[in-house]
């Protein structure tokens, strides 16, 4: 197992709104995004072509499907099929954790700011 550098043991609580989303790693195959989103903030309708996983870390979070709403609070989570239309609606302040199942690294290279990529030697880059 591997650090990614970042304390991930304490979440940010009172310092969540100063927080940013970010990519914490990203390998060929696998990437997951740290993702803040302020109260009353909506991220409009997308999809991913393969399984996703949303899982609330912080704050009231929901997300919007065709098939309805489902609410998730701290510690929640749910698995998207591929393909599946969805948005994000934040009730509060709050910080979800998205897991992304990738082809090559298709959701492009670098991640984000503060990705990190594993590489096949087991080390971590910027």
């Amino acid at each position: 197992m591997r650090n990614t550098g970042r304390d991930q043991r304490r979440p940010p609580g009172d310092k969540l709104a100063d927080s940013v989303s970010t990519s914490l790693i990203k390998t060929a195959r696998i990437q997951l995004l740290h993702m803040v989103l302020p109260a009353h903030h909506d991220q409009p309708q997308h999809h991913v072509d393969e399984e996703c996983t949303i899982h609330c870390l912080e704050g009231d979070v929901e997300v919007v499907t065709g098939n309805g709403v489902r609410r998730l609070g701290p510690g929640n989570l749910v698995v998207l099929p591929a393909g599946q239309q969805h948005g994000l609606r934040a009730r509060t302040d709050c910080a979800v954790l998205v897991t992304l199942v990738l082809h090559d690294g298709d959701a492009g290279d670098g991640g984000g700011a503060g990705a990190r990529t594993l590489r096949e030697d087991g080390d971590l880059r910027k």
